[in-house]
């Protein structure tokens, strides 16, 4: 199969969350040319903020091959990723994703991605508490850890 019977996959998959009662965003994750995830949007249906078509992919992908890290996979996926799930991308080790429609795309619809590419409107406090870095301490003295 190519990048484009791919990424027609992908966007089946966001006809199928618009039938569904959710967003128009589907996504497919692939390795050694076999399809290993695919998912659409969920947030409504879940009342899950998270639960855009990459996100949910990914979480498939990892349970498929037991693993969090997705090196050597790619993303299809029917709109430009948000920052949200370009994120969880990078997290999951996936470093080719081909795309449809673009986050302009998602704009003209109604879609706010675009304020998630733009400053910041989230104010950060830090409050010093030792015993979180406490635990990061115990964490990180453990032989057997997964870092990631």
């Amino acid at each position: 199969m190519s990048h484009i019977d791919f990424l027609k996959i992908a966007v089946e998959e966001s006809l199928l969350s618009v039938q569904a009662g959710s967003s128009p965003f589907g996504a497919v994750i692939v390795k050694d040319g076999k399809i290993i995830a695919k998912a659409h949007n969920q947030v409504v249906l879940l009342n899950d903020p998270t639960a855009h078509a990459e996100v949910q992919c990914i979480r498939l992908a990892c349970q498929t091959l037991k693993s969090f890290d997705l090196s050597g996979c790619t993303l299809y996926t029917s709109c430009e990723p948000c920052p949200m799930c370009l994120n969880a991308i990078k997290w999951a080790n996936i470093t080719q994703v081909y795309y449809a429609a673009t986050r302009d795309d998602a704009d003209a619809i109604g879609f706010r991605d675009r304020v998630f590419y733009q400053e910041d409107p989230i104010e950060l406090n830090h409050l010093i508490l030792n015993e979180a870095r406490s635990v990061m301490d115990t964490w990180y003295s453990q032989q057997d850890k997964k870092p990631y």
